[in-house]
């Protein structure tokens, strides 16, 4: 086996496109589920950025489905980079409309099994059978966009089926797929992360000076368990204060922080803060990302709103952001958000892979339910007294479950994770990847 398996072979220049019953790229074909449903195919020896491009294209009825698939040799146990390039016409949603798979077979055509049992398995210890793979949108450029991804070949794998889907287009729609390419290549380095959360409630004092202040310890402890990223509560300087949320609210950047950017470039580290913002004559609820650098790197403004901040005059936020950090993107939710599916859904959809969540108090199972939906790591920081069984300081993993947990108040815990590892489920294989495609098209509700 060469180490470079190149799927671009000859074809024959034409002067025009060529029906799928003609001069293709070896060994490519043209599938569709039935024969009603079947698009027109077509080979464009000239229609890609830097070669042909396989067509797939509607005519004047809905809802057409097809694929171009092409079956090659791999080996067991190793790692492969997959990567094509996709351009729509007429496409609303590319993410559904345009997708590429590859399922890996063995020796007699069926599903190979994983080298790894499951982290999260029916039967405890099973090696889940491989299901599709669906690599990701990663870069678009001139109109053309970019979807590949690193997989590892289960150990009894010997062929790989590629395919370039047109699903559910719309009349006179199209999309062009480059001849894909896979490569063998490195194992991907590990993407680990210490995800802290703090368990604290800041009870002594009344300003906001003497509220932040109580922090410092915390932070510095979990900082010394090499934490990269630590998670505080909710409207932290209004905690226990006897004040409105008015008198605890501050510009960002302000005043705390301020204080929690100069902690985190001390302990060379991220810090989430929960603060309350002014801006003008309107106050927000936010979550407030500090950097290594002693910079804010983002704010969050809380979107859903409980009675109590809206009877308070509280502001809602409207945006998702999601932001870079040196070990990946993090995103960011307030309290009340978490009782709402589209808070970490936004925020999943815009890549967030942690989403640090300051919260007063919240059912526990709709923490598990946040991380398990989306396939992220969420970190709460509560106000809850873990013996009340209701929401607790605690890092989540991708499958709901509790990673690490906070028992005693003045407590930091602390969870390494790795970013970069797929969670592969029975029958469903790796959920996240799947997600974007196959996620439901909502209508705006007025």
């Amino acid at each position: 086996m060469k180490n470079l398996l190149i799927l671009a072979v000859g074809w024959f220049v034409l002067s025009s496109g060529v029906r799928a019953d003609q001069s293709v790229p070896d060994g490519w074909t043209a599938e569709s589920p039935r024969r009603e449903i079947r698009p027109d195919f077509t080979w464009d020896p000239s229609g890609g950025p830097d070669q042909g491009s396989l067509i797939i294209r509607a005519d004047h009825r809905a809802g057409l489905m097809g694929s171009w698939t092409r079956t090659i040799p791999v080996q067991g146990n190793h790692h492969y980079r997959f990567s094509v390039d996709r351009k729509t016409e007429g496409v609303a949603l590319p993410r559904r409309t345009g997708v590429a798979r590859m399922v890996w077979l063995d020796a007699s055509g069926g599903k190979p099994k994983h080298a790894e049992p499951s982290d999260l398995s029916y039967r405890p210890g099973e090696r889940p059978r491989a299901e599709p793979e669906l690599p990701k949108l990663v870069s678009t450029r001139d109109g053309w966009d970019r979807i590949e991804g690193v997989y590892l070949s289960p150990p009894n794998a010997t062929q790989v089926r590629l395919e370039l889907h047109f699903r559910w287009g719309e009349p006179h729609s199209s999309v062009r797929w480059t001849v894909p390419k896979m490569e063998v290549t490195q194992a991907p380095a590990p993407r680990t992360v210490r995800l802290a959360t703090v368990h604290f409630q800041p009870r002594d004092g009344k300003t906001a000076k003497q509220k932040r202040e109580q922090f410092a310890t915390l932070i510095a402890d979990a900082a010394g368990q090499r934490a990269d990223l630590i998670v505080l509560p909710e409207t932290l300087t209004f905690y226990g204060s006897g004040g409105s949320y008015a008198d605890a609210a501050e510009p960002i950047p302000g005043p705390s922080s301020d204080y929690f950017a100069k902690l985190a470039m001390q302990h060379d580290t991220y810090i989430v803060a929960g603060l309350i913002e002014r801006d003008g004559h309107l106050i927000y609820n936010v979550a407030v990302l500090l950097g290594p650098d002693g910079n804010i790197v983002g704010k969050y403004r809380k979107v859903t709103l409980p009675r109590g901040e809206i009877e308070g005059g509280v502001t809602p936020g409207d945006q998702y952001p999601v932001f870079e950090t040196r070990f990946g993107k993090v995103g960011m939710m307030v309290c009340y958000d978490g009782f709402f599916p589209e808070v970490a859904r936004e925020l999943s959809n815009r890549g967030a892979e942690v989403i640090a969540w300051p919260v007063w108090g919240c059912n526990p199972l709709l923490a598990s339910a946040r991380a398990c939906e989306n396939h992220v790591y969420l970190i709460s920081s509560t106000y809850m007294d873990f013996s009340d069984n209701w929401a607790q300081s605690a890092i989540y993993a991708k499958d709901g479950t509790t990673l690490a947990h906070a028992e005693n108040w003045g407590s930091v815990c602390v969870a390494e994770v790795d970013l970069g590892k797929p969670l592969h489920w029975p029958s469903l294989g790796d959920f996240q990847a799947e997600i974007q495609a196959h996620r439901p098209v909502v209508d705006p509700i007025p």
